[in-house]
């Protein structure tokens, strides 16, 4: 962004009106309870290592334990203010009431769908499946539809264009609209940045998706009556719900997302109040306040700290919070869904990218002017990520410290002048009582949701009933436990891979399927199998009670491998049954009608362009107007298409020719495709490169 964003990133002005007391004794309920918490597991911490004098291995010890045992107790009083929301039915701030007939609305919405070499035809049938239950709430005409593409790969780029047009065919719809990107600078941020520009001023609130997004209709109008109803709010966030897992791991996610998600969401909302947080998708904003207030700066240096911001959401929310907008959130409306990651490597891929996009807000936590709490959710981001590395120096210092003791002279008579001997020891007891204590601010939250699913009649019912989700509740933290351990390992890397200069890319992220090749297995989970190894001899060392003592996180390690081939098969058990599958909304059935294949082989781009009259009419018409370079100035992959091109004499050599990205040139250029389609051709199927 310009240098004048960038100053008003450092400039600040947020509206200095004074938080609710209400607020301020929640917010202190959730701070000094963690603090509470946080001073007892030091004390008994220190209690354990100070038997004979603490070393200095023993004061880095536990110092990671304060700050991990810090963050598990942020979270679990969070967790326990959601439950006591959740329990008592606490009124939403917003005033939202699922259940009460739908409000009226009378501004104009977009709702944005921006994608990135999306299987298209899947994309298209979900925005279907939301058009129509938008149309059938009787409100249709108030919303309009935008598919904003990035997409650089020029099959998937045709097929959207071929899956909008049967879209507008197939549904009548006059109100949806398809705008290609030639160049997707800023990625998701610039994408939106972009039609902010170009067509935001002509809507009063826009909902931003993602490709893998679902909301009713109910739910869409709920969320624009309240930005009407509360001129002052700047973006209302949704709960997305998992659903359509298929795999094991997918299906853990959706599981233990759908059981303790509602606390988790309740809780935070209860002491955000109106300084609340976005993430990304989901979400209603209101166009003015972000057009006026959340232009995002390019970071100062290199790529992978410096460069456009990747985890732009939190940013958008902390600088229209500091332009006095409130931040909200809905925790309690429904209606709002997504997918996950079908395996663990394939959300590690994810996290690697979120990873260096949270470290990233490292350079905007010092921007004057931000609220403390929007500091707070920036800071929880990067935390999340940091908590990792964290744990794995706990651990491995937890060795170090019983190495010393097993094989190191310990040094009975510290210098100067002393009558009695320094036993250096630790007191296992105590030990264990912290331990469990531990244990307990991870387990009692999952304990608190099934305590509260046990009040809600249908909502367990639609679990499949109490006894089916105890079950999955013991066994979702069986295999969380072993998974965690791995996870530790993937973002201990990719923060040191962050460190080293590596930047994650853009990938595409995958969301069918699931297994993963044997060798691909062997080569990603590697270094956790080692590790676990490390870990286990170094235990074994000094004693057969430490092994076992570190059994839950050497296991998980060791068995890694067997762990992700199992977790990334397709799961046709009746366990993590959550209420979408019992009784799955209108919207997602007809989501799922739409996405049925409709057959045909697959054709090269231009081969397709070339056969569909009216296809090609609609992407030459979808071109920006040509650029005008300086001179000297040439697209490299246009020039040399253009030579191939030259030299063809038939279509058919023209689609043998072309590589990927001169075909992406070719797709660009109005001249250069119309003079390719006027080229004589035979009716041949090719593959997609």
């Amino acid at each position: 962004m310009s240098k004048q964003q960038l100053r008003g990133l450092e400039r600040g002005s947020i509206d200095p009106k004074a938080v609710p007391a209400r607020v301020a004794f929640r917010r202190a309920c959730i701070l000094i309870g963690t603090a509470a918490m946080t001073s007892a597991g030091f004390y008994e911490m220190y209690e354990v290592l100070q038997v004979g004098g603490v070393t200095i291995l023993e004061w880095m010890v536990l110092a990671l334990f304060v700050l991990l045992f810090a963050w598990i107790a942020f979270s679990f009083m969070s967790t326990v203010a959601g439950f006591v929301v959740l329990l008592l039915r606490m009124k939403d701030p917003l005033g939202i009431d699922p259940e009460a007939p739908l409000p009226s609305i009378g501004g104009r919405s977009a709702m944005l769908l921006p994608t990135y070499n999306e299987d298209p035809h899947r994309i298209m049938a979900r925005l279907r499946a939301m058009h129509e239950s938008v149309e059938l709430s009787g409100y249709g005409s108030r919303f309009d539809w935008f598919v904003l593409s990035d997409t650089t790969d020029p099959s998937i780029w045709i097929a959207e264009e071929k899956c909008f047009l049967r879209l507008r065919r197939e549904s009548g719809a006059d109100n949806i609209y398809y705008r290609h990107r030639r160049e997707n600078t800023a990625r998701k941020s610039g994408n939106i940045e972009d039609w902010v520009k170009r067509f935001g001023g002509g809507y009063d609130h826009m909902i931003i998706l993602d490709a893998d997004s679902l909301m009713t209709g109910d739910t869409i109008v709920r969320l624009a009556s309240a930005m009407e109803t509360h001129p002052s709010v700047a973006l209302i966030q949704t709960l997305p719900v998992v659903v359509n897992a298929k795999t094991l791991f997918a299906r853990l996610q959706q599981f233990s997302g759908r059981l303790y998600g509602p606390l988790i969401a309740a809780g935070i909302a209860w002491w955000h109040g109106s300084e609340g947080n976005y993430w990304g998708h989901n979400a209603i904003i209101r166009v003015r306040a972000f057009a006026q207030d959340a232009g995002l700066p390019d970071l100062k240096g290199r790529k992978p700290f410096g460069g456009h911001i990747l985890s732009h959401d939190f940013v958008e929310a902390a600088l229209m919070r500091r332009g006095g907008w409130d931040i909200r959130m809905a925790p309690t409306l429904g209606g709002s869904f997504e997918e996950c990651p079908p395996s663990l490597l394939d959300f590690a891929a994810r996290d690697r990218r979120w990873c260096q996009g949270n470290l990233q807000h490292l350079a905007v936590l010092p921007a004057r002017g931000l609220h403390w709490v929007s500091r707070l959710h920036l800071l929880t981001g990067i935390g999340s990520y940091l908590t990792a590395p964290l744990w794995l120096l706990f651990l491995v210092f937890g060795i170090l410290i019983s190495l010393q003791a097993q094989f190191v002279r310990p040094e009975y008579f510290p210098k100067g002048f002393s009558l009695f001997p320094n036993w250096p020891a630790q007191d296992p007891i105590l030990a264990a009582w912290v331990f469990v204590g531990t244990m307990g601010l991870l387990v009692v939250p999952k304990l608190l949701a099934y305590v509260l699913l046990e009040t809600q009649r249908r909502n367990r019912r639609q679990f499949g009933g109490g006894g089916l989700v105890l079950v999955g509740l013991v066994i979702e933290t069986f295999l969380s436990g072993l998974i965690a351990p791995v996870m530790m390992i993937f973002q201990s890397g990719a923060i040191a891979e962050i460190l080293l200069g590596r930047d994650a890319g853009w990938q595409v992220q995958r969301r069918e399927g699931g297994e993963v090749p044997a060798r691909e297995l062997m080569r990603q989970y590697a270094w956790p199998t080692l590790i676990g190894l490390a870990m286990a001899a170094s235990a074994y060392a000094v004693s057969l009670p430490l092994l076992l003592w570190m059994a839950p996180v050497i296991v998980g390690l060791l068995l890694c491998v067997p762990i992700a081939r199992l977790s990334s098969r397709v799961s046709h058990s009746g366990l993590f049954r959550t209420p979408e599958e019992t009784a799955p909304p209108p919207v997602l059935v007809r989501a799922e009608e739409f996405a049925k294949p409709t057959g045909g082989a697959a054709m090269s781009p231009l081969l397709e362009l070339a056969n569909d009259r009216q296809l090609l009419e609609n992407h030459l018409a979808n071109l920006p107007g040509e650029e005008r370079r300086n001179r000297g100035q040439i697209d490299p992959h246009l020039a040399v298409a253009r030579a191939k091109i030259e030299d063809a004499e038939t279509f058919d050599e023209v689609l043998g020719y072309l590589t990927a990205r001169e075909t992406l040139a070719v797709l660009n250029s109005r001249a250069m495709l119309t003079t390719v389609c006027e080229i004589p051709r035979v009716s041949v199927t090719y593959p997609s490169r």
